[in-house]
């Protein structure tokens, strides 16, 4: 009797843990798209308020974010390689990706050296449309660190100097929350596929 009741018990148990299983699987899979090329964020991560100057000397908030799915990366115009190349990609994504309204947005993290005109020279060499941020220093600094990017400031010989920072590119939907994130390499028709997927899920609820 004891071990009938045994099997009864372990069978129900059993059977709630597949259908608990089952529940999560769905909700997981139905939270957003399945990325290529990146990790889609089960929960948008809101970013706080800032205010900086964008590439034409206005001012630029969080609310200028809001509206149209951006795609925002943290770089400097002195760097040698990383962001020329990630722009570059971006400008092909841009184009390939039928996502209606997609931004791009540049943030450095060299507001010492990138004053708005450098930077509009600088964004506009990859595409007109790109938009380009500078601004207080701690204000950018506070900007990063709630996307997450490590940014380090590195000596060179001589008195110059050059920065650090991931290389990492964040999708943001039309309420400028973090909906999205993509690591090198960077493949233009894997990211512009994941873009296309992502179109659904970047709307106002």
């Amino acid at each position: 009797m004891t071990t009938r009741r045994t099997w009864w018990i372990l069978s129900v148990a059993a059977l709630c843990a597949a259908l608990a299983g089952f529940w999560l699987a769905r909700e997981l899979d139905s939270s957003g798209p399945a990325l290529a090329s990146g990790t889609w964020l089960p929960r948008p991560k809101t970013i706080g308020d800032f205010h900086l100057i964008d590439n034409l000397g206005r001012p630029f908030a969080l609310r200028d974010l809001q509206g149209k799915p951006s795609l925002v990366f943290f770089g400097f115009t002195h760097c040698p390689d990383v962001c020329p190349t990630t722009l570059a990609k971006l400008a092909q994504i841009k184009k390939a990706a039928g996502l209606q309204g997609l931004r791009v947005v540049f943030v450095t993290v060299d507001p010492e050296r990138d004053s708005a005109s450098t930077v509009n020279q600088y964004v506009h060499a990859f595409d007109p449309g790109f938009i380009g941020l500078t601004g207080d220093p701690r204000t950018i600094t506070e900007l990063a660190a709630q996307f997450g990017v490590a940014v380090n400031k590195v000596t060179l010989p001589g008195g110059d100097y050059t920065m650090d920072h991931s290389a990492v590119v964040f999708l943001l939907n039309d309420r400028a929350q973090i909906a999205g994130i993509f690591t090198p390499p960077f493949e233009t028709p894997k990211l512009a596929e994941d873009l296309d997927r992502a179109a659904p899920y970047l709307g106002k609820s």
